[in-house]
């Protein structure tokens, strides 16, 4: 048993690297999380660090935890305005197509692998998921971005399809172990396990924002600890329910994202920091468990099963679940291109060795090695992929600003910002000549990455990017004027 200092100093200095990793992965277009990975290899029992690691239960469970705070992140995080459009689309994709995904891939691991049926199937239902944050992590490093309505209907794929992904492992090993289990009894275990999972989300969420509005605790910080324990309590009644806690943790972020409640922006800023730290601990934590050795002999098989994963198992999903919907057959063809496997599926790669599956131990290498290539080579030819479908975007710095404002019940009003066009009649304009309305506030103006205090008699210059306190309504007129160019 290591010395309790010594487990501390290894944590810490695999925290340390993993964090300054991402400096590296900005200069190299490959995503951190592959980065964090390769950090846990190099640290584990074949690497330099020669940590002897091979508790899949404790990876499971770390994976498990770390899922459940990312998943909430996630839901958070979405720009509930951008993605409404996207919903339909976004659903049948994190649904159907996974079935789909996980079927082909399934039937395409008997005959490589030469697994059984069900056992081809469980491999396909684990590396059935998708992961957005590998894919915009590349294009943020590229400085491009992806035209819409892509980003927000990859974003929402992403982060709703790992119930799914989950639910399917979770039912073919429930038919390899249990007696007497077949896959029609999946049907209404589908239903159950999904609307059980919606139900708990829905009404948690109502909860908590009922339950925070009112709570009123004197020290802000135990306002995010009060959160960590209700997105625990939402998982957990969720799985004691027979639901899908993964969904229901995903839907109270969703609901939470849109909803006002106090010190919401400190709440959201916690909890996308221990997203990044649970990602860390738990791609450190896989990269420790497994042992590179074992993965060189399945290369072939696992090369060929990524290759045809990428060029048709997501193809045929995507190509499928979109007939419905008026998206055109470039943007089509980017979203399947886009399907890269991330952190899911290796932690779903764990369960197997719980459950005692003899091909345990081949579905987990192959599983990792799947991942690793489908970043690095989907991964590293998104940007060249979105130019040749003229899908890219200029990426779009988001301005920090040094001021904030927490919205709160009585007060209708936002703080939002407005980019004043070079050719804007509102340019050489001073402030006090602008129709402003009434009640709307330029608090800040950004100019040339500096923040000018505005008064009555600034001039406006093209360019600029004005910190507006309004309401939606005297915000749109605000625009409107901004937006209104000068005649050649």
């Amino acid at each position: 048993m290591m010395p309790i200092e010594t487990i501390l100093l290894w944590v810490a200095v695999l925290m340390f690297v993993s964090v300054i990793s991402s400096k590296l992965s900005d200069r190299l277009a490959i995503p951190v999380l592959l980065l964090f990975l390769v950090i846990g290899m190099l640290a584990g029992s074949e690497g330099l660090g020669r940590l002897y690691f091979n508790n899949a239960q404790l990876a499971k469970s770390i994976g498990l935890v770390a899922l459940v705070f990312i998943i909430f992140s996630g839901g958070l995080d979405t720009n509930w305005k951008d993605t409404k459009p996207v919903v339909w689309p976004g659903i049948i994709l994190s649904t159907l197509g996974v079935l789909v995904t996980a079927i082909i891939t399934g039937f395409f691991a008997v005959y490589i692998l030469k697994f059984s049926f069900l056992e081809g199937m469980l491999l396909g239902s684990i590396v059935s998921s998708t992961d957005a944050a590998a894919v915009f992590s590349i294009l943020r490093s590229k400085r491009i971005s992806l035209k819409q309505p892509l980003k927000p209907l990859l974003e929402f794929e992403s982060g709703s399809n790992d119930p799914m992904a989950v639910f399917l492992t979770v039912g073919f090993i429930s038919i390899l172990t249990v007696k007497n289990m077949s896959i029609p009894a999946l049907v209404p275990r589908f239903f159950l396990d999904m609307g059980m999972g919606a139900l708990v989300g829905y009404l948690m969420a109502r909860f908590i924002v009922f339950f925070i509005n009112r709570l009123k605790l004197y020290y802000e910080g135990l306002y995010p600890v009060i959160m960590i324990s209700l997105v625990l309590l939402t998982y957990v009644i969720a799985v004691f329910l027979k639901g899908n806690g993964i969904l229901a943790v995903y839907l109270a972020g969703l609901m939470l994202g849109q909803a006002e409640f106090p010190n919401k922006k400190m709440v959201v800023r916690f909890h996308d920091g221990l997203a990044w730290l649970m990602q860390i601990a738990m791609f450190v934590t896989l990269g420790l468990l497994v042992f590179p050795s074992h993965i060189v002999p399945l290369i072939g098989a696992g090369l060929l099963l990524t290759l045809l994963l990428m060029i048709v198992a997501r193809p045929v999903s995507v190509f499928l679940c979109l007939l419905p919907f008026k998206i055109n057959l470039r943007k089509k063809t980017m979203i399947a291109w886009v399907g890269l496997r991330g952190s899911v599926p290796i932690i779903l790669a764990t369960f197997p060795f719980m459950a005692g599956i003899p091909q345990a131990d081949t579905i987990f290498n192959i599983v990792f090695f799947i991942v690793i290539s489908s970043v690095l080579i989907q991964g590293t030819s998104i940007p060249v992929i979105s130019k040749m479908l003229k899908l890219d975007a200029p990426w779009v710095n988001k301005t920090s600003y040094p001021i904030e404002f927490e919205k709160t019940e009585g007060i209708d009003a936002e703080l939002t910002d407005i980019i004043v066009p070079y050719n804007s009649e509102a340019a050489g304009k001073m402030i006090r000549d602008l129709n402003v309305p009434e009640k709307c506030l330029i608090m800040l103006v950004s100019r040339n990455d500096k923040f000018v205090i505005p008064s009555g008699s600034t001039i406006i210059e093209g360019g600029d990017i004005l910190l507006v306190l309004a309401s939606e309504a005297d915000f749109s007129v605000l625009q409107k004027n901004i937006a209104h160019l000068k005649k050649e």
